[in-house]
Order: structure tokens, then C-alpha cells, then sequence
């Protein structure tokens, strides 16, 4: 599946700290291990629950979309995009986020992992 050079995306170095993430992932993906703070909206859900992500970026807050490695996220940040909402993916997701030792939690207080 191909996007183009139109998807918008950025490396994990280039989310900061205070950014708004989207994770895409499912939930046992999700309790596996997130960014905290992350607006956590299933791909499986995201039609359903668009108004919670709307709300987020009202404020003209860019969207750094996150799943495991960035092919979930590239579709929904096309499908934003198209919505005139300003939104990155993340390239290679979760993977490259661990990979550069970002900082993950749980709910549980369990070690974090990527599922």
C-alpha cells in the first residue's frame, strides 16, 4: 500500500514531549505498553469515536498518529488529513518508539512492552 509522498509523517525524535498522540492499536496492544498521555482511539472504533479526536485537536492541536510500526496510523492520518486535521504519522511506530527508549507505561504498573 502506497501513500505518496502526501501522508505527512515524522520520525519519533520529532514528537515532543507535550505532543498529542493517537494510538491507533487495540486494546491488549494498548495494555501491553503506551505513551502516557496518549489519546488511545482503536483503529477498529475510530469512525465511532472521531468526535473524542476532534475534541483533542480543537485547539489546532497536530496529531501524531502511533500504532506498532506505521502502517494502521499512515490510515488514519490520510483519513485526518482529508478531514483538514493536521496530523503526522509516526514512522515505525511503537517499534521505533521503544527502539529510541521513549518513555512507555502501563495501567497496571507493570513493566511496558510493544505487543
Amino acid at each position: 500500500m502506497s501513500f505518496g509522498a502526501s501522508l505527512p509523517s515524522v520520525d519519533v525524535a520529532g514528537v515532543p514531549a507535550d505532543g498529542l498522540v493517537l494510538d491507533v492499536r487495540e486494546a491488549d496492544e494498548w495494555a501491553a505498553g503506551h505513551v502516557e498521555g496518549a489519546l488511545h482511539v482503536p483503529m477498529s472504533d475510530f469512525v465511532a469515536r472521531f468526535g473524542e479526536v476532534t475534541e483533542a485537536v480543537a485547539d489546532g492541536r497536530r496529531a501524531y498518529v502511533m500504532c506498532r510500526v506505521g502502517g494502521r496510523s499512515a490510515q488514519v492520518t490520510q483519513y485526518l488529513v482529508q478531514q483538514g486535521i493536521d496530523a503526522v504519522n509516526i514512522d515505525g511506530g511503537m517499534l521505533a518508539w521503544d527502539g529510541a527508549g521513549r518513555p512507555m507505561v502501563t495501567e497496571n504498573g507493570s513493566p511496558a512492552f510493544v505487543l
